[in-house]
Formats: structure tokens, sequence, C-alpha cells
């Protein structure tokens, strides 16, 4: 599914990256973990194209992604690759429902379509009952819940998560765990998530530890 190859990132004389390499299979989640400042989050947004390296590449279902142009990737990033953040960045004039629907609109499918595929992932999630509510009615676990809907509605090759439990409680942290084990289990998901929860990192299929901006053996 995702194939990186001798990945390099600087800021400056900063290396942050010093060749990071590896590949991950599809219906699979992979932890990215280390210590602050070790490149995890530089490195998740690169293979997520949120950011480009100075060097090396990235595959994602046999796609050079930075072979692409700017918008041909814009687009494959909008329809292939799915994003949880540690912060959910749901827009608050927005129900949960139109938070929802906003990457299928952009994909270019219609509001009754995005809405009938949006229904469906939140009351899968089991959010029937939040549909309507804006951001800020809603708890911290359901609003990541959003944006994990969010992130599957159009159906991505693969979905990133950076830090996904960082601000939920132990709680909610755990029920994120077993969210994300099942969306694998059930629609045979690929994952790849950097976290300092090493309850999260034990439910993987492996575990990528990073130091010093390369992966640790």
């Amino acid at each position: 599914m995702l194939l990186a190859t001798n990945i390099k990132k600087a800021y400056g004389d900063l290396e942050v990256l010093k060749g990071v390499g590896f590949e991950i299979p599809k219906g699979t989640i992979t932890s990215i973990v280390g210590k602050s400042g070790t490149g995890k989050s530089t490195l998740l947004h690169i293979l997520g194209s949120l950011d480009t390296p100075d060097s090396g590449s990235v595959l994602i279902d046999n796609v050079d992604i930075y072979k692409l142009s700017t918008n041909k990737l814009a687009k494959f990033r909008n329809e292939k690759i799915g994003f949880i953040f540690q912060f959910h960045h749901l827009i608050p004039e927005f129900t949960a429902i139109e938070n929802v629907t906003i990457p299928s609109l952009i994909k270019g499918n219609s509001k009754k379509d995005a809405n009938i595929e949006a229904e469906k992932l939140l009351e899968y999630l089991g959010l029937s009952e939040r549909m309507s509510h804006k951001p800020n009615q809603l708890s911290g676990g359901e609003k990541q819940r959003v944006a994990v809907a969010r992130a599957l509605i159009n159906k991505p090759k693969i979905i990133f998560a950076d830090e996904p439990t960082g601000n939920l409680d132990t709680q909610t942290s755990f029920e994120l765990h077993n969210l994300i084990t099942k969306l694998k289990q059930d629609f045979n998901h690929t994952f790849v998530i950097v976290t300092h929860n090493m309850e999260l990192a034990k439910l993987s299929d492996r575990c990528i530890e990073m130091k010093d901006g390369l992966i640790k053996l």
C-alpha cells in the first residue's frame, strides 16, 4: 500500500530525517513511536503529502505522489488519503454531518450522495443522534469520531493519524483504539499512526521506532 524510500528532510542546518524507508502492507495498522523531536510528525506529513521531502520517494497504491503535479496531488490527497489529527479541525459553524461531507463535496459528489454516505458513517460510529449538532455541542470523543468519519468518507486507500488520542482522556482514548481496530477488521483500512500512546502502539500490526531522524533497528 505504501513504499517510502530514503526520505530525507532538513530545516536549515537541522537534519530531521536522515534517510528513512519502509513498506506498509494493505489492511494493517502501523504505529510510529519515539521521543519528541525524532522526526515522527515530519515523516507522517511527508508520507501523507502535507510536506515535501528534500529527497527520496513515497509510493501510495503504486503512485509516486511527488511526481504528480500540484493539482493532481491535491486531487489524489482528497480522494485516496484520510487524515485524523490530535485537534479535530472541525469547522465550528458546521454541523457534524456538514463537516463530514466536505471532502466528498470537494471530490465533486452531489450534496445528496455526500449526505447519504455521511449518515452511514456517523451511524456506524454511534453518532446517529448527534448529526445535527455543532462541534461546541459535542464531547471530545464525539468530535474525534466526526473527524474519523470525515477522514473515511471518500473511502481512502490509507489513513494517517497524528497523535489521535493526544487530546483525549484515558477512557475515550481506549474507545478510539478499539474503533481503529474495528475499522481495520470491518473494512480492511490501512492506518499509519504517530503516537506517544504505547497502548495504541501495542494494538498495531507493526511498530516503527524513530530515533535521531532514523528508524531504530
